[in-house]
């Protein structure tokens, strides 16, 4: 499988607590729509940690009955125990899923090489393609040089969603590991990602912000403008900097909502948005879906 394009973490919808699975559907149909390059489910932004297995286990195999052939269906295997992240990766396969997304455990802080021997126990339970989720912030630990020279001896690790925030680990895998197909994670720097041969990006905000998001990937990977791709670029950096002040995963519902999606509020311990949150919010959002639509309608290039 090659990973090319903008890769959406789907957001989980609830009503009264519960996962609407008919709501969940019409964000699957909305970005299909929208022409995503692929869908992931249980990921950070689709609140995984705060659901139980079998609610994990249903929402993965109700995506794929959504979903069918007309994308490419990625399914998180996010846990502190291996055996879990087995059991999930097992039914991502025995659903169809194309791939699966494969993190470090978090808490437990395993060195480099217990954490790559967490990931290849995953690879051999399941034997599906693999874009591996650097993200230190949540994990604890960083996959690094020992980590990828472990990993990526597996024919099924074709990709990585690197978030680490570290230029450094970006130079190094594009460096040494150019096997692993990179794919940026780490949103206010997909501009230098896509400069560094990354030919897809993971965003959350693709959830509400889908074209706009294609529409950066497409100058920068299809057409190879990065002057149009720093344009884009400089009218998204204000919603980025709003995703990053610490309620994201309610930020990217709220953006939702806004698309007359209904996905309900965020699960507990998190609390939704405040009023003055929400306004500050939708004034970015307005004012980057303005300024992208100059931008792409060829306005700066006439």
């Amino acid at each position: 499988m090659n990973f090319e394009g903008i890769y959406t973490p789907a957001v989980t919808p609830y009503t009264n607590g519960t996962i609407d699975k008919k709501a969940f559907a019409e964000v699957l149909e909305s970005l299909i729509e929208a022409k995503v390059h692929g869908i992931i489910v249980a990921g950070s932004t689709g609140e995984y940690y705060a659901q139980t297995a079998q609610e994990r286990f249903d929402l993965a195999a109700h995506a794929k009955e959504v979903i069918g052939k007309r994308l490419p269906l990625i399914v998180g295997t996010g846990a502190t125990r291996t055996e879990d992240s087995v059991e999930y990766a097992k039914a991502a396969k025995e659903i169809g899923a194309e791939a699966i997304l494969v993190s470090s455990p978090p808490y437990a802080l395993p060195t480099e090489r217990e954490n790559a021997v967490h990931a290849l126990t995953i690879d051999r339970a399941a034997n599906l393609p693999i874009m591996l989720y650097n993200y230190p912030a949540r994990m604890g630990v960083m996959m690094g040089d020992e980590y990828f020279s472990r990993v990526g001896k597996s024919k099924n690790v074709v990709a990585i969603k690197e978030s680490s925030g570290e230029m450094g680990n970006l130079h190094l895998l594009a460096r040494k590991f150019p096997h692993i197909s990179l794919s940026c994670g780490w949103d206010d720097q997909a501009l230098e990602f896509f400069a560094w041969g990354a030919k897809s990006w993971v965003c959350a905000g693709s959830n509400f912000l889908p074209r706009e998001h294609v529409a950066l990937y497409e100058a920068c990977v299809v057409e190879k403008n990065f002057d149009k791709g720093r344009q884009i670029m400089t009218a998204m950096l204000p919603l980025m900097d709003v995703l990053e002040c610490g309620k994201f995963v309610q930020s990217i519902k709220f953006g939702c909502e806004l698309n007359g999606l209904k996905v309900g509020e965020v699960r507990a311990p998190l609390r939704p948005l405040n009023s003055e949150e929400k306004r500050t919010l939708q004034t970015v959002i307005t004012t980057l879906k303005r300024s992208v639509a100059h931008i792409t309608s060829g306005a700066n290039y006439a």
